[in-house]
């Protein structure tokens, strides 16, 4: 079974890579990689309450998605959507821990109502305005692989538009000993069933026991492997490229996503 979406936008952000067409070059290796700390931007379309509340998983989320909405030229508030990560908010996580194992164990509903794992969704309905259907999934390092599947799924049934955010931020210690996501890291596309002016490439997606994809380049390659939501990177480098082939995505243990991608 295949299943087949149009790329119109594209959002994307992640240590020294600070949107998509500042990275193109850097993907396609027509200039050097530079890691440095993923820079995330104060979320403006919220209000001031929102705002001072929001956590990194919020503040990634809204740059990548509003960066792919804007190059595709759409309305935020018209988008369902599919948010995709292999956590939650880390910082978050981390205090409510500590909390919990402190003698004063009284959490505030703030950090309450940011540890849910729909927090990002929830925060973009309110920027946004978006009262479209969303779906929150997380599939541990598989999160980037099932968020493609469950948005292009969507763009083919429901033959509408969809955008899929696929986002991880890190934990501080311990919590990043037992899970060692190195810095904050996005993917946003925004999908469609048919070819419009603004698509950028057409992608075929199928199921494929083949080896996934790496990167040529070691840093990026190390970047991809690190954390989930950049297993995405082989699509955005061959999209960077502009030639038509096939990219290999990680998915599951045995199972990986074969995309086609044909250039418009």
């Amino acid at each position: 079974m295949t299943l087949t979406a149009y790329i119109e936008g594209i959002g994307l952000l992640g240590p020294g890579l600070s949107d998509w067409p500042g990275s193109q070059a850097i993907l396609t290796g027509q200039q050097p990689y530079l890691s440095h700390k993923t820079i995330l931007p104060s979320p403006a379309l919220l209000p001031a309450a929102e705002r001072r509340r929001s956590g990194a998983i919020v503040k990634l989320t809204l740059a990548t998605g509003l960066e792919a909405i804007n190059a595709a030229g759409l309305d935020a508030a018209s988008l369902p959507s599919v948010f995709s990560a292999s956590g939650g908010d880390g910082e978050n996580c981390h205090a409510i821990c500590e909390m919990l194992a402190s003698s004063d164990r009284q959490i505030s509903p703030t950090r309450f109502h940011n540890s849910v794992h729909n927090t990002a969704s929830g925060y973009w309905s309110i920027a946004t305005g978006a009262m479209t259907a969303s779906s929150v999934l997380c599939a541990f390092d598989a999160s980037f692989g099932a968020g493609l599947l469950e948005a292009i799924s969507q763009v083919v049934v429901d033959n509408t538009r969809t955008i899929m955010l696929a986002c991880d931020t890190p934990y501080p210690e311990p919590l990043y000993s037992a899970r060692p996501i190195p810095d904050a890291f996005g993917i946003a596309l925004v999908l469609a069933p048919e070819r419009s002016t603004r698509a950028l490439a057409k992608i075929t997606v199928s199921l494929t026991d083949a080896s996934a994809d790496q990167l040529d380049d070691a840093a990026l390659e190390s970047l991809r492997v690190s954390i989930p939501a950049a297993r995405g990177l082989p699509l955005l480098r061959a999209i960077a490229l502009q030639q038509d082939g096939r990219v290999v995505l990680d998915y599951l243990d045995s199972t990986h996503l074969a995309v086609d991608i044909t250039l418009c």
